[in-house]
């Protein structure tokens, strides 16, 4: 009787286990907005290239010598990589929302160049200034159950995908920040206004701080622009040179085609996760033009997945992929034209991007059309 009342409902977790997490998770949180987002998300990338290719390597000993896959692995990809630590609907979501609550509470902090709204930046490292830390921790939480909730209720999707785009939404709204925000060009996906290179003539990315109220700068209607958004774009795309649905189709092709490869060699849809994650250090060092691909190379990773009990044929197998993970980049690049650039804090469109394809493939999965989900465990 006392084991039942210790269960936590629906997680099916014992007290002492869910506790772990929560307070792990909490330090994850915190890690990430200390780092900042997109440095926790490259760690992620470390820990699930680690944790795959010791998967790769237990699975070839057991193959060959009938050693136990424990004896060498204990699922780094799942307990740490996609875990309490480093699990992306942790620290990676834990960096954002620090970043969408200096956005409004230390608009001074903003780094010197930076045009978009400062809570727009997941470079930024925050240190150890403690009430950013705090709100890294609570949304590294908040993170963690909504991914443990998706998952223990088999919901057909991706559960970390859709948790980094709940608590980015629910920082937008705790932070006073537009769910959408106002477009400035002819429609909600019309992205001319940054190529015009249009400054923001309104605060609907997220008022001004008091603090810079007072102060602005001519504006070309007569009026004034507040000087926290003076210098900002008026629409603001998730990446300057990966927006083009030219070349969102060329790099989904491209990116989607070594996914697949790289599962149909190795059987793992996220070595390929890590890899593409790992390349972001090199954007985040400054590296201008570095494309974001893992929702396109995991995702022409499971196309390949879930083709291959289907068809004979690696090429058609590859093809497949590709199919997958070209749709997922051109999904990226809606999501992030109606979410991301007319409000001012940071919509991951990759996680948008996986938590719409993978619950088109789970829903056809449970219909019966296709033989599995990729990497979703119902």
């Amino acid at each position: 009787m006392n084991g039942l009342l210790l269960q936590i409902p629906v997680l099916g977790l014992g007290l002492e286990e869910f506790l772990l997490l929560v307070i792990t998770a909490a330090a994850g949180g915190a890690f990430g907005a200390a780092v900042g987002a997109l440095p926790a998300f490259i760690f992620t990338g470390f820990m699930v290239f680690l944790g795959e290719g010791l998967a790769i390597l237990s699975r070839e000993v057991v193959a060959l010598d009938g050693v136990g896959a424990t004896t060498l692995t204990a699922g780094i990809t799942g307990t740490i990589g996609f875990g309490p630590i480093t699990g992306p609907h942790v620290a990676f979501a834990g960096g954002v929302a620090a970043s969408a609550y200096a956005g409004k509470k230390y608009p001074e902090m903003e780094p010197e160049g930076w045009d978009y709204h400062f809570g727009k930046n997941i470079l930024y490292a925050f240190g150890t200034k403690p009430d950013i830390l705090a709100v890294g921790a609570v949304f590294g939480v908040i993170g963690l159950l909504i991914a443990q909730v998706l998952g223990a209720v088999g919901f057909p999707t991706d559960p970390v995908g859709l948790s980094i785009v709940v608590t980015a939404f629910l920082g937008r709204a705790v932070f006073g920040y537009p769910l959408v925000g106002k477009p400035s060009g002819s429609s909600i996906l019309d992205m001319s206004p940054f190529e015009r290179e249009e400054p923001r003539m309104s605060a609907d990315g997220g008022e001004p701080s008091e603090a810079k109220r007072a102060s602005s700068e001519p504006r070309s209607d007569g009026g004034t622009v507040p000087e926290e958004h003076a210098g900002r774009l008026a629409t603001e795309p998730w990446l300057p040179h990966q927006y083009e649905w030219g070349g969102v189709t060329a790099i989904g092709i491209a990116g989607s085609i070594l996914g697949a490869f790289v599962y149909i060699q190795t059987g793992s849809i996220f070595l390929i996760y890590g890899l593409s994650a790992i390349s972001l250090l090199f954007l985040n060092l400054g590296v201008e033009k570095m494309p974001v691909t893992h929702h396109i190379t995991t995702l022409g990773a499971v196309g390949a997945a879930v083709a291959t009990p289907m068809v004979g044929s690696s090429v058609v197998v590859l093809l497949a992929g590709m199919l997958v993970g070209t749709l997922s980049a051109l999904v990226g690049e809606l999501t992030q034209r109606i979410f991301y650039s007319h409000s001012g804090t940071h919509i991951d469109p990759p996680a948008m991007a996986f938590t719409v394809m993978m619950f088109i493939i789970g829903i056809l999965h449970l219909a019966g059309i296709l033989p599995n989900a990729g990497f979703l465990g119902i």
